[in-house]
């Protein structure tokens, strides 16, 4: 088991430190055909048998569209201080044409009041990954347009909401989009090309700059912000095999999106081993991409440990879809960054766990191993603002269990119980846990 660090027994963080949750729009709104809302790429490949492991879809999911009045009033009962979630392109640009839709900018307009009407700070995410149908019909991010289509997009909602939202995230793991998007071929569009996901990586970046000229123009006073997903790599053996491996898989996972956006360019020797030519790089899109930011997004659930030849090393627990659990591998993850790059400010913006939740007292579900998690986690986070790392605030993921993806409905990541059946919302004790963090700005080492 993880052996904790030695510690002082109380972790108090800045005064300034932001705490909240995350969701994404297509895991937990539903409402899928309501007030114009087109389709996305995830609504074609899940209506797609094999695609999802329980054939379900996102469809209704946790019906949040409808229900968040009552999802906003539980965050305040928590005490969340921010909420991070992400608006759905298909709602707010009906076709190709970019006819906006004023019915799907109606919901987020509501939802913002409803936060800040309840002292809860607005995080909104442009993309997370819901691209709409009709743009993967013309090639999605393979085609150049799409970073354009992007920017039109995120003109017409900062248009709308940008008079009350003070930090717009681009970007959602834009690895994720790329490489399962279309080189694996596991989340939508399916796609299975190394060529189309190099292409779609670099569009995806392209997307992110110029989205931020139009935040710049829009919403002078806001910060600037990307999400980018980080799962270090380690080695399984000295071998220089295992280096060589390591090293690629290193630069595709954790350097690929950070690297431009900190203004180093892509890693060439890994864009060389994919025989990557950059013939999609135009001249001014680095300068585009690397435009300053004002916060990083950092996404961590993870380590990889990396083998050319299949050895293992002696594993870490892990969680229900079988990732290892390292805290320690998060401590060093945000010294690297800050080292390497030196962005104003960082921020947790995802972590969590999908954990069994097959202990109950009642009704409420008491998830040990996930208040473990995060307080081992958030150690690891206060450690390195210690160090001088700038970590702005905490998000957990995720504030309710909803539709993971093309596991479908078995993972359940959420603080918030959520019964599919009913719709019932019941908060797990890490949800206590985690509120009762809030109110003290901090928690006592060694508690359970």
């Amino acid at each position: 088991m993880y052996e904790r660090p030695h510690v002082s027994k109380h972790l108090e963080f800045p005064a300034s430190f932001t705490w909240g949750s995350a969701t994404s729009s297509y895991q937990i709104e539903g409402a899928i055909d309501a007030d114009g809302r087109v389709p996305s790429i995830w609504d074609t490949f899940a209506a797609t048998p094999g695609n999802v492991q329980d054939g379900s879809s996102g469809a209704e999911a946790c019906d949040h569209y409808h229900r968040y009045p009552e999802d906003v009033a539980l965050m305040r009962e928590l005490g969340l201080q921010a909420y991070r979630f992400s608006i759905a392109w298909p709602r707010i640009i009906s076709d190709a044409k970019g006819t906006v839709n004023p019915a799907g900018l109606d919901f987020y307009d509501r939802l913002v009041d409803e936060l800040l009407s309840k002292g809860i700070r607005p995080l909104p995410t442009l993309y997370h990954w819901d691209l709409p149908q009709y743009l993967e019909d013309l090639d999605g991010w393979v085609n150049r347009d799409t970073a354009y289509r992007f920017a039109d997009y995120t003109e017409a909602v900062v248009g709308r909401l940008g008079d009350r939202i003070d930090t717009w995230a681009t970007l959602n793991e834009p690895f994720v989009s790329a490489n399962h998007g279309y080189v694996t071929g596991e989340h939508a569009p399916g796609r299975t090309s190394m060529s189309d996901g190099m292409s779609a990586s670099h569009h995806l970046l392209l997307a992110h700059g110029l989205a931020g000229q139009r935040i710049r123009d829009l919403a002078p006073d806001a910060d600037l912000a990307i999400v980018i997903s980080f799962t270090p790599v380690e080695t399984a053996s000295d071998s220089e095999d295992d280096r060589i491996a390591a090293l690629h898989q290193e630069n595709l996972e954790n350097r690929w999106y950070s690297d431009p956006v900190g203004g180093l360019g892509y890693p060439q020797e890994t864009a060389d081993f994919y025989e990557w030519d950059q013939s999609e790089v135009h001249d001014g899109d680095l300068d585009i991409i690397s435009a300053p930011i004002d916060l990083l997004g950092i996404n961590f659930y993870s380590r990889s440990i990396v083998s050319a030849n299949g050895a293992e090393r002696e594993p870490f627990p892990q969680n229900t879809m079988g990732w290892e659990i390292h805290p320690p591998s998060l401590g060093r993850l945000l010294r690297w960054l800050h080292n390497r790059y030196a962005f104003p400010a960082m921020m947790i913006t995802e972590n969590g766990c999908p954990m069994p939740d097959d202990i109950r007292d009642d009704e409420r579900v008491i998830d040990d191993e996930r208040v473990a998690y995060i307080r081992e986690h958030l150690v690891e986070v206060h450690g390195a603002i210690q160090d001088g790392v700038p970590m702005v605030g905490y998000l957990v993921w995720s504030m309710f269990d909803n539709f993971e993806w093309a596991w479908g409905y078995g993972p359940r990541f959420g603080i918030v119980e959520v019964d599919y059946e009913t719709q019932k919302r019941t908060p797990k004790k890490s949800a206590l846990w985690f509120s009762e963090t809030i109110a003290n700005n901090g928690f006592s080492v060694g508690e359970a």
